[in-house]
């Protein structure tokens, strides 16, 4: 299979929104506190995309084929009101799945209405298990307990929950078997992610990288881990199911291995961006031109059309100088 050509070929199946770009964690991955301090200028809130702005869009890309909506921030909790988006999301006949980024802390107020909504899914981002190094990570000397609360308040509320950790090597790598075990024994799906280069603020560099190769090593050393095929096509993460049992863990491994030529999902910015790669340099104004435009069926030709002339391949191409010297959009701004 020719990876450029199939590329180009790739149906768009998966919208992720960020409602907001702020959040109450500084941590050093996405919003280090050394550049996003109290006095960082966040986007005003009347430049967000209104909530009946984001169905109209999601509405239109349901009719292009996606099939998955997952709204990110910042923190989206932080964005009032969130569960009456969710539940116009809920009415669109397309889509199947609504999931939500979340680093769990205002999950125990909210679980149960974002649940009655509509709402499927939650990724909790936590880095560690262990006070110390989740306390420096987080940016804000917050303990694990109101997170570990708030996971289990999404699991009481019937929600589906899987925990991200990203991986920094000399920075939480000693997290990989604690993280691993705790999840393991309450069944709950745990995946580590590669250290990103996403924005240019979170002092990337290769050297920092524990690739999905050393991480499934270091978890063969201590669990018997058993391949999983995947479960649908573009699937970013590689799965492993722990032998006896039905719990997961999964790779996600976008620097050292690549999924450019399957990935099926785009990225709407909280000021209404529009961009077809975590990696790109500048996006497409759809809020301006959605207000703008005629009609709904000019904004849905505009979004096929820009899906259909993307280029982005930055993973496939990435190498330490590229990331050294190429400006991307911040992860707090675009999400997940």
């Amino acid at each position: 299979m020719d990876p450029v050509k199939d590329y180009y070929s790739r149906p768009l199946k998966d919208i992720r929104i960020s409602v907001t770009d702020q959040c109450n964690f500084r941590c050093a991955y996405c919003m280090p506190a050394e550049i996003f301090g109290p006095d960082f200028a966040f986007l005003p809130k009347e430049e967000y995309l209104t909530f009946d702005e984001i169905y109209e869009l999601v509405r239109e890309m349901g009719k292009l084929g996606v099939e998955k909506v997952r709204l990110t921030g910042g923190e989206p909790l932080l964005r009032k009101d969130l569960h009456e988006l969710i539940e116009k999301l809920y009415t669109i006949d397309s889509i199947k799945d609504i999931a939500l980024t979340t680093n769990a802390m205002m999950l125990p107020k909210y679980a149960e209405k974002l649940k009655k909504a509509g709402l499927q899914r939650v990724n909790v981002s936590m880095d560690a298990i262990e006070e110390d190094v989740f306390k420096k990570m987080n940016g804000r000397n917050v303990s694990t307990k109101p997170v570990l609360k708030g996971i289990q308040a999404a699991i009481d509320a019937g929600l589906e929950v899987k925990i991200n950790m990203v991986v920094q090597k000399g920075v939480n790598d000693d997290q990989i078997i604690p993280m691993a075990a705790y999840f393991k024994e309450r069944g709950i799906t745990l995946r580590f992610i590669e250290f990103m280069d996403v924005g240019s603020t979170n002092g990337w560099k290769l050297s920092s990288v524990v690739t999905k190769k050393e991480i499934v090593d270091q978890l063969n050393t201590h669990f018997s881990l058993h391949p999983v095929e995947e479960a649908y096509y573009g699937e970013v993460a590689s799965r492993y199911q722990y032998e006896g049992t039905n719990s997961e863990v999964g790779v996600i491994s976008s620097v050292s291995d690549s999924f450019c030529s399957t990935c099926t999902r785009a990225r709407i910015s909280a000021d209404g961006k529009f961009y077809t790669c975590l990696f790109a340099t500048e996006g497409f104004d759809l809020k301006t031109f959605l207000r703008n435009a005629s009609s709904l069926e000019e904004v849905n030709a505009k979004i096929e059309q820009l899906w259909l002339k993307r280029k982005d391949r930055y993973s496939d191409e990435r190498t330490e100088e590229t990331a050294k010297n190429r400006k991307k959009i911040e992860m707090s701004y675009i999400g997940g």
